[in-house]
């Protein structure tokens, strides 16, 4: 085992509870894409890489109301892989041990795909909200509702939805994803706020907590300062990214490498 991995595991054995902190990087492999640049995007989604789509650009809340189609397909695609995809066994690794400790586990991630709850974690903090969940684009209400029923007809080639697109139960109108997109102004955070407001109080209850953070890169930094926030008071944070797994001030463990390869030497 090398000196970091024996760190990290010390740091384990010597905590009360769990908290997991997932970026995209944690359902690689899982088989989900990697849109990590441009490339990585446009790999994935061939349709968009010929029409000059970056993910950023896809991501607009502003595409619900110009284009519903090119918005629907995007995320309607992205739906039905989310419900496809089983899991890695990293999961059940981090849920397990977590679960064998006193204060338990919790989780905070910035990923909408619900991977987490799928390998049976209860108690998960969104902070940028659920694909499976909706809410009304014209706003209506600030009801959300799950999006359990929706099925998104799409055409592969050209990556459009085909009518019907899911629809708000109270008017009619054309529904969203529960997701904070780029600049978006729109979006309704309660949801993902009562998740936090239950998180910050297990926090305070469990001073003890080891912090893993997986796959939070840089360019959308919210999981890598949640994560250094948690445990800035312990330095007790364990960093598993394969390119940028530097830590400030060294306050914790670095491990240049995957999730999966590293949960099951470490967990």
């Amino acid at each position: 085992m090398s000196d970091e991995l024996a760190r990290a595991a010390e740091l384990i054995r010597g905590a009360g509870a769990l908290l997991v902190c997932a970026g995209a990087g944690m359902g690689v492999d899982s088989g989900l894409p990697d849109f990590r640049g441009g490339e990585g995007f446009w790999r994935a989604y061939p349709p968009y890489a010929r029409l000059g789509l970056r993910f950023e650009e896809l991501a607009d809340p502003q595409h619900f109301a110009s284009d519903p189609e090119l918005a629907w397909g995007f995320y309607g695609h992205r739906l039905a892989l989310y419900r496809a995809t089983v899991p890695h066994d990293g999961f059940r690794l981090l849920l397990e041990r977590g679960q064998s400790m006193p204060g338990g586990v919790r989780v905070y991630t910035s990923n909408v795909d619900g991977q987490f709850q799928a390998a049976g974690f209860v108690h998960v903090a969104e902070a940028h909200g659920s694909i499976h969940h909706l809410q009304c684009l014209a706003g209506c209400s600030r009801e959300i509702w799950s999006a359990a029923t929706v099925a998104v007809d799409l055409d592969e080639t050209t990556m459009r939805a085909r009518p019907p697109l899911p629809s708000c139960p109270r008017c009619g109108g054309l529904a969203r994803p529960n997701i904070l997109m780029f600049g978006d102004f729109d979006w309704l955070p309660q949801r993902s706020q009562e998740q936090l407001d239950e998180l910050t109080c297990w926090r305070r209850a469990h001073r003890d907590a080891v912090v893993i953070e997986i796959g939070a890169g840089q360019a959308v930094p919210t999981v890598r300062r949640y994560a250094e926030l948690a445990s800035a008071a312990t330095g007790a944070l364990i960093r598993i990214n394969p390119r940028e797994p530097q830590i400030r001030h060294g306050r914790g463990v670095s491990i240049a490498a995957g999730a999966l390869e590293t949960l099951v030497k470490l967990v």
